[in-house]
């Protein structure tokens, strides 16, 4: 009797998904970003969304000086299969010049995702793709519920450690323990 055997995924890898990208595959416009090995189509950003970013990016920038650097909305290449687009990469300097390239999880202090519509992804798959690649602490300001859900100590694909953050508390990066952002002045 032959055994049937599914059809295999073929999984993309950062570098199928760079040459894609040189090619010019995808539209300058696309929001997509590469999770696992699969092209995933970012959800729209709405005005609670925005906001918060505003108001976060004011606030890493101003906080961290010239500490480390906020990458906003750009990719962290974690290989083999995945490049994620987080609201925030909290960088190591250096990562500003014009000879910077996309940074590895080694060059993160902490990502930041902003969720309204999508915290279920994020606190699922993305969460996992940041603990896989090591990346030391993830925040997922929740917009609807305004709190901060704090990840850190990854180990074998998961966090060990998380809590959350609610107003009237602060909150600081693990990175960063003098640094403290108020909750009700990210969530105004």
């Amino acid at each position: 009797m032959r055994t049937l055997e599914p059809p295999a995924r073929y999984k993309l890898t950062v570098e199928d998904y760079h040459k894609l990208g040189d090619l010019g595959v995808f539209a300058p416009d696309s929001r997509i970003e590469l999770i696992d090995g699969d092209l995933m189509v970012m959800a729209p950003i709405g005005g609670p969304h925005i906001g918060t970013v505003n108001r976060l990016n004011k606030l890493l920038v101003l906080g961290l000086g010239d500490r480390a650097v906020v990458s906003c909305q750009n990719s962290v290449t974690l290989p083999p299969h995945s490049e994620p687009e987080p609201d925030f990469a909290i960088l190591m300097p250096g990562a500003d010049t014009r000879l910077a390239h996309v940074p590895r999880a080694d060059e993160v202090f902490w990502v930041i995702e902003v969720s309204d519509s999508t915290v279920q992804y994020d606190r699922g798959v993305k969460l996992g793709v940041y603990a896989r690649a090591g990346i030391r602490e993830v925040w997922i300001a929740n917009v609807d519920r305004q709190v901060i859900e704090v990840y850190r100590e990854p180990l074998e694909g998961r966090y060990r450690t998380s809590f959350e953050v609610a107003r009237p508390d602060a909150v600081s990066p693990a990175a960063f323990p003098d640094l403290s952002f108020g909750i009700a002045d990210i969530y105004r």
